[in-house]
Order: structure tokens, then C-alpha cells, then sequence
């Protein structure tokens, strides 16, 4: 009897590892097709736009670079085609410029200042751009973007006053 006792708890040791064993291997089997439905994603190529390329070459900068749904646009300036300062001493129309040359770059990736999610202002006159700020009521008619009102001694070119980066996520 005691034999019997003693060679029961290895007989349904024999019974239960092929379960366990079959059991471990169909957990295994769903496992593996589980890692054959991920999608591997190929690394986006960037993009590049110029809004002014001869300006943009002599300056060495891109006004904007899309990866995937992300778009990262340069500051814009109130300027010309040939790169020379406009609205000079009316920080008013160099936004409203500033807003246009945005609106073209996001045209160009189908986009809408709907999509922008960063909007960085860079200005040489605070306490007038935020005077004037409310003109930003209009290019943002659904929400506002996320970013920063940044007061700075100099842009670029003396005449300056004000210069806006945005990033854009551009939906499927």
C-alpha cells in the first residue's frame, strides 16, 4: 500500500506535464502569430520645401521639412521675394505677412492652421505684439496651438519686428 501511495504522486506527475508541455507550446504558437501581425513601418524620407529658394539657399535654411504626419515650419519674416525687409516699423502687417507666407506653406502640405499644433513668436516689441496679438483671432478660428511668446533683442534683420515657427501635424 505504501508503494501504491508513494507511486501515486509521480503518476499524476506523468499525466500533468504533457498538458503543462502542450499547454506552454499553444501559448508559444499564439504568441508567434501575434509577432506575424505587426506591421513593420519604413522610416519616412524627409521633405523639403522652399517658399523662397534663392533667399533660403544664401541664408542656408529650409522654410519647412515634412517626416510622415509631421511638418516643422521655419520662422517666417515679413519680406520680399529678394529677401528684403517689408512693412518696416509696423509690427501689424509684418504678422499679417508673416501669416500669409505660413498659409502658403501649409497649403502647399494641404494643410489649414487647423492642423498647426506649435506656434512659437518670436518679437523685438512685446508690449505691441501683444496689443496686437488679438489679430491672431482670425487665423485660429477653431483652436489655438500650443507655444510660446518669446521676447528677443534682434531677429535676423535690423528691421524685424516679429518672426512665427510653427509645427503642423497633418492628419491621415
Amino acid at each position: 500500500m505504501k508503494k501504491t501511495q508513494n507511486q501515486l504522486p509521480l503518476l499524476l506527475l506523468a499525466i500533468a506535464m504533457p498538458l503543462v508541455i502542450q499547454s506552454c507550446r499553444q501559448q508559444q504558437g499564439e504568441e508567434s502569430r501575434e509577432i506575424e501581425k505587426e506591421v513593420v513601418v519604413a522610416p519616412e524620407k524627409p521633405e523639403y520645401f522652399l517658399l523662397r529658394p534663392e533667399v533660403e539657399k544664401a541664408y542656408g535654411y529650409s522654410h519647412a521639412v515634412k517626416i510622415g504626419n509631421s511638418i516643422k515650419i521655419s520662422g517666417a519674416v515679413s519680406m520680399d521675394d529678394a529677401g528684403n525687409p517689408t512693412a518696416i516699423g509696423d509690427l501689424e502687417q509684418q504678422m499679417k505677412n508673416c501669416y500669409a507666407d505660413l498659409e502658403k506653406i501649409l497649403t502647399h502640405y494641404g494643410c489649414t492652421f487647423d492642423d498647426v499644433v506649435v506656434e512659437n513668436i518670436f518679437t523685438t516689441h512685446m508690449p505691441l505684439f501683444l496689443e496686437k496679438s488679438v489679430y491672431r483671432n482670425e487665423i485660429y478660428t477653431k483652436h489655438f496651438p500650443t507655444g510660446s511668446w518669446i521676447g528677443v533683442k534682434e531677429l535676423a534683420l535690423p528691421e524685424l519686428m516679429i518672426e512665427i515657427e510653427l509645427e503642423v501635424h497633418k492628419a491621415e
